[in-house]
């Protein structure tokens, strides 16, 4: 009898909701066995905001640990938390198909309704510096924490609302809190926001065969593409940079922006082209960026 595959996830509800869907795909699509192993990461138990963190791979580096230690056989991650300088040791096997890449606001009403000065909480500096470009006049307040607790801070009057990816919200079944989802030419989503990621050594080939099964080639361009601007941006995961790319599985079109934490200045510019050059026309869109200003703008938010 074959073993079950283990899948190292992160403890978090989100996380291991996000794990059992890959790992019942896998079972639908393969009839392979899957079992879930919690890790707890770094970036789970430490209470520093996602800035003092570093942001990229904070939620990461703990997972692809125990899979060089041979302790898991693959990962799931959302794909928003992965680097984009790639590990030689480990192999991106599958993204899955992308749910609703989004932003949304949980609170009692929509974002323009909100009285000014409304304490509204999110982790995340790209969102604050869209938010600010929506509305300067509320209060931005950084928080962390699991979406339970995130959302309580609303309930319990602490917060007058939250953002939070719209997907995760779907997955464990909060999306009826949900008062607002920006579309994205209002708020441009993170890189990858919306799809996960599937992670095995590099050198297992049968493994990266079989994880192929939940691999979604049209979101694979898409997030290539919006990974291709972040990388050469030279921006982390915390970085105030949205970017989204969306396709036929032809033509992608690709949208990205780079917003000053004030949401005063902001750089945004679009492309499109055949989806089998995502990566070239990320890199070709950041340097458009760049030449912009985008590259000051970043490194005032870095300082």
């Amino acid at each position: 009898m074959t073993a079950p595959l283990r899948l190292g996830t992160r403890k978090s509800l989100m996380a291991t909701t996000q794990s059992q869907i890959v790992a019942d795909r896998l079972t639908a699509l393969t009839g392979r066995e899957v079992e879930l192993v919690g890790v707890t990461t770094f970036g789970d138990v430490s209470r520093a905001h996602l800035t003092q963190l570093g942001g990229t791979g904070v939620f990461v580096n703990d997972l692809r640990g125990r899979l060089l230690a041979g302790e898991v056989d693959f990962a799931v991650h959302s794909l928003k938390d992965l680097p984009t300088k790639p590990d030689e040791r480990i192999a991106m096997a599958a993204i899955t198909r992308r749910d609703d890449p989004r932003d949304a606001l949980v609170g009692p009403t929509k974002l323009h309704d909100l009285p000014a000065g409304a304490r509204v909480g999110t982790g995340s500096p790209r969102r604050v510096a869209q938010l600010r470009l929506l509305r300067p006049d509320l209060d931005y307040v950084p928080i962390r924490g699991n979406a339970d607790t995130r959302i309580g801070k609303v309930t319990s009057g602490e917060l007058d609302a939250i953002v939070l990816a719209a997907a995760g919200l779907a997955r464990i079944r909060r999306d009826g809190e949900i008062a607002q989802v920006f579309e994205v030419d209002e708020m441009l989503p993170a890189p990858g926001q919306g799809a996960l990621a599937v992670e095995c050594l590099a050198d297992r080939d049968d493994l990266i065969e079989l994880l192929r099964a939940v691999d979604d080639p049209l979101t694979r361009a898409a997030v290539d593409a919006e990974r291709s601007v972040l990388a050469a941006l030279e921006a982390g995961c915390a970085a105030p940079v949205g970017a989204f790319a969306s396709g036929d599985g032809h033509i992608l079109n690709l949208t990205a922006t780079v917003v000053d934490v004030d949401g005063a200045r902001s750089v945004r510019k679009s492309t499109s082209g055949p989806s089998t050059t995502a990566v070239i026309m990320g890199r070709e869109l950041a340097a458009a960026m760049i030449a912009e200003g985008a590259d000051t703008l970043m490194g005032e938010q870095a300082h």
